[in-house]
């Protein structure tokens, strides 16, 4: 079995041979190059190389650019250098630029072996941790969100149907269950799949500010335009735009959202003329926008634009057959990005996790995962890990808590989710699914710690 692949960059062919062979006696696959053009084209070509051997002086090329080179257009690769005439001052540049280690020829076979197995090591889990991530954030495939439940396939099901389509998309759901995954993965299976998918979330931005943000601005516009702005709809043009959370959109704004709905064009902030725009929209709400429409605080004409195709996402506490697949998945998320070696949980970690609610969803779960993974000293996961709110929760406990006016609700929830990240507001905002100087306000309104 191939422990992996190895780049040695070297002028001197005696040398560089006489590594390879010691490397490929070790069970490493070895590529070599006599300077840093032909090691830029091996690295172009094979992408399973992890590590990058090279000389500090090379013919055209020091050995201090091909680090910086490599660590800019081949991040996942760690490197070595190594010199027969090293210094301290150049070990030292060579770790700020990125380097694994500056090694000096003559050190020994066996010092440099261990070297480069820990820098291998390195860059596997490197590696590893950049495809679960991009798994866990960027998963634009339907065949990969999380659960098998009845609920969320069938939420997969209409997304599917609708996503070959131009028609537009309400997403609705309570903040975390992955509406934003929804849509991107609509987009990935759309025609419109090579062009660009932007996500605005419309409580991320002072109401004052937004408009400037989707319509871009003309320079002049007002203070601090100092100059013509793009904005995101320009961005997407023949791509899809995401307006999540929708409802903290103001009315003047929705009037102007409804034009390029109708007309796909818009006019920039300061300016006259209109520009074309072709844009697939798909909106998101974790409010009831009919209710809105009620308390006129949304128009009921952009509603019926947007709701042409409606999927609801399920809270996690309605599909929590799924709960056993995602925390798997979560734990090996993490422990590979912490570098721990988890085997599982013990069954009374994952008792308590069904028998919470889960008011945050897959976001609250995802960060309860995390938490645990970094707190334990064990291989496995057990319920002395969790928190408070849930290791104690009952569904008793639960009703009380839910029994009361919407404000109580809100404030409740939002003090729930401030102890459980610490106080840490960006956590929090991010777990609630609001904009941080939304969550201010709410702090501020409540009176809370």
């Amino acid at each position: 079995m191939v422990k992996g692949t190895i780049l040695i960059i070297d002028d001197e062919e005696k040398l560089r041979g006489a590594l390879s062979r010691i490397l490929e006696l070790e069970g490493y696959r070895v590529f070599q190059a006599s300077n840093a053009a032909k090691g830029y084209q091996i690295l172009d070509q094979q992408k399973e190389i992890f590590l990058v051997i090279t000389d500090v002086r090379l013919p055209e090329e020091s050995g201090m650019q091909v680090l910086e080179n490599v660590k800019k257009e081949y991040p996942h690769c760690e490197v070595i250098l190594i010199t027969a005439f090293g210094t301290i001052q150049d070990g030292v540049n060579a770790m700020k630029l990125g380097a694994f280690d500056y090694v000096t020829k003559g050190d020994g076979d066996d010092q440099i072996l261990v070297t480069i197995e820990r820098a291998m090591e390195k860059a596997k889990m490197h590696h590893r941790i950049i495809e679960l991530e991009h798994k866990l954030k960027t998963r634009y495939n339907f065949d990969k969100i999380l659960g098998d439940s009845k609920k969320i396939n069938e939420a997969i099901y209409l997304a599917r149907k609708v996503a070959p389509t131009d028609s537009t998309v309400l997403i609705e759901g309570e903040t975390g269950t992955g509406k934003e995954l929804f849509a991107q993965s609509i987009h990935s299976d759309s025609p419109r799949r090579h062009k660009t998918f932007v996500a605005v979330n419309c409580c991320a931005f002072p109401k004052e500010l937004l408009e400037s943000e989707i319509f871009g601005h003309k320079k002049g516009a007002f203070t601090g335009a100092i100059s013509d702005k793009k904005g995101l709809f320009e961005e997407a043009h023949e791509g899809t735009f995401f307006l999540d959370e929708i409802s903290e959109m103001n009315l003047d704004l929705q009037g102007k959202l409804l034009r390029v709905l109708e007309e796909q064009s818009y006019t920039r902030v300061g300016d006259t003329k209109p520009l074309r725009v072709n844009v697939r929209i798909i909106a998101a709400t974790n409010r009831d926008l009919q209710k809105e429409i009620q308390q006129e605080r949304f128009r009921s004409d952009l509603y019926y634009r947007l709701s042409v195709f409606k999927i609801t996402i399920p809270p996690l506490r309605e599909r929590k057959e799924d709960l056993s697949q995602m925390v798997d998945f979560f734990i090996r998320f993490y422990a590979l990005k912490t570098n721990k070696t988890i085997i599982g949980y013990e069954n009374p970690f994952l008792e308590k996790i069904r028998a919470y609610d889960w008011p945050g969803n897959t976001r609250e779960l995802k960060n309860m995962i995390e938490r645990a993974v970094i707190l334990t000293n064990k291989n496995t996961l057990t319920a002395d890990l969790l928190p408070k709110e849930i290791s104690t929760f009952s569904q008793e406990s639960g009703i009380k808590d839910f029994i009361g006016s919407l404000e109580e609700l809100e404030k409740n929830h939002i003090q729930k989710i401030l102890t459980l990240t610490k106080g840490n507001k960006t956590k929090a905002s991010e777990i609630l699914g609001i904009g941080i100087p939304t969550l201010y306000r709410k702090i501020e309104k409540y009176a809370l710690d």
